[in-house]
């Protein structure tokens, strides 16, 4: 038998270097901040909680279901409870053995909901400024919370996210860095190539469904919007509604990793759209969609048939993409190269 020369196959992703202590004294001042930047939150939570009324104003809706308020807030708390323990976590040694995905999952949820807050927030600000009006007309017949608590609670959430969003940034360039090194036109031919583009072009046109809906709201249509959100249409929701869109563009990010080429883009340019992208979009659906459906017994506050659609179909979106980029990895990991031009 004869064999004829091997075809030069792809070298499998690099081993994963030697990376220094995870904590060192920049980390733990980050690990500090972070946990600091939670306890106006959690102290907020807890006290409306335990029945203080603490920035809410008389008449406030959340003044009207005792129940729904306790266990929300409860919940709320033990999800900023969770910074606290992702940060330790981070930042110690004991934190390098914990499953990927017993990290990764909550990292992901936290930057989804973090993300548009971090970008939505200084942009009202900057809209208010300019003169446009960030508080509803709803607001001022009704108000909902003191003004001074979104000033506190987002301040803290920018900084919480900002802390954490930088310490994981160097866990996962210390742990799994080397599976993103390189540029797109680096990567290595995949049998799994085609399933890849595919779901990757179902995703992105999905996303376009919500991206098409937050672009409306933030035009100024109503469309698909109850009788309490067109009351509560301002700049400021707009704004919200245009970051939105942006994020649902980022999910398009997969589609760079798909369709590679031959391009000389950093790898880790659509890795993070992707997941910022995902995050963003799926988990900020998610609770909306558990804010809309807390509400169906108020008759303008029901959410359409539309809004339930485009939370149902961000919640889809960013899953998907969620594991696109989960198995892109793993694949990676694994060093899944098969040879070429092998004949007996």
């Amino acid at each position: 038998m004869t064999q004829t020369p091997l075809a030069a196959a792809p070298a499998p992703a690099p081993a994963a270097p030697v990376t220094a202590p995870v904590t060192t004294r920049a980390r733990t001042a980050l690990r500090a901040l972070a946990i600091v930047a939670c306890l106006p939150y959690i102290v907020l939570k807890a006290a409306w909680v335990s029945g203080s009324h603490l920035g809410i104003p008389d008449g406030s809706s959340l003044l009207d279901h005792r129940t729904t308020m306790i266990v929300a807030n409860s919940g709320s708390v033990l999800m900023d409870g969770a910074v606290v323990v992702i940060a330790l976590l981070l930042t110690q040694a004991w934190g390098r053995r914990v499953p990927a995905w017993l990290l990764v999952l909550p990292m992901w949820v936290a930057t989804g909901l973090l993300l548009p807050i971090m970008a939505g927030y200084p942009l009202q600000l900057l809209v208010q400024a300019l003169g446009g009006e960030i508080t509803s007309s709803a607001e001022s017949t009704r108000p909902f919370l003191d003004q001074w608590v979104f000033a506190v609670v987002y301040t803290g959430f920018i900084i919480q996210g900002l802390a954490l969003g930088t310490l994981f940034a160097l866990y996962a360039k210390d742990r799994w860095g080397h599976l993103w090194r390189g540029a797109l036109r680096d990567l290595p031919a995949s049998p799994t190539a085609p399933a890849l583009r595919a779901c990757a072009v179902a995703a992105s046109l999905t996303a376009l469904i919500p991206g098409t809906m937050h672009l409306l709201w933030a035009t100024g249509s109503t469309a698909g919007l109850n009788p309490a959100l067109i009351a509560e249409s301002n700049s400021g929701s707009h704004v919200v509604d245009a970051v939105d869109v942006l994020f649902a563009a980022a999910v398009a990010g997969v589609l760079l990793l798909a369709f590679r080429r031959n391009s000389a883009l950093p790898l880790r340019v659509p890795l993070a759209l992707a997941w910022g992208g995902s995050g963003a979009v799926g988990c900020w659906g998610g609770w909306m969609g558990l804010a809309a459906l807390s509400s169906v017994d108020d008759l303008a506050h029901r959410p359409t048939p539309a809004a339930v659609l485009t939370y149902a179909v961000q919640m889809l979106v960013g899953t998907l993409v969620l594991a696109l980029g989960t198995y892109f990895l793993a694949e990676r990991a694994a060093g899944t190269r098969p040879p070429s031009g092998l004949r007996a």
